[in-house]
């Protein structure tokens, strides 16, 4: 599956980075298995319930969490990952 950003996941990831720079690498590598394995272990995808319903989380890291949705494109019928969000688990959720 491809990737897509919207600019508030832009706008976190470069607030997250600034805050923590060490994160940048396992950020970067989360979403690189992300489009090759939504599903690996290593990411601990997740659906979610609540506000948040029918959006999905994985852990980029002991405190970091990316909030996705699977969208697909009806003219094309491609299936995307579109990150939404980027932050702490309280941040995030």
């Amino acid at each position: 599956m491809r990737i897509k950003s919207t600019t508030s996941f832009d706008k976190a990831y470069r607030k997250m980075v600034r805050r923590f720079p060490w994160l940048q690498h396992k950020i970067d590598q989360a979403i690189i298995l992300l489009e090759q394995d939504i599903n690996a272990t290593a990411l601990q995808t997740h659906k979610l319930t609540g506000k948040l319903f029918g959006l999905f989380a994985c852990s980029c890291g002991y405190d970091c969490r990316i909030i996705f949705a699977i969208e697909t494109e009806e003219t094309t019928k491609e299936t995307f990952i579109v990150l939404i969000d980027l932050g702490t688990h309280d941040e995030v959720y």
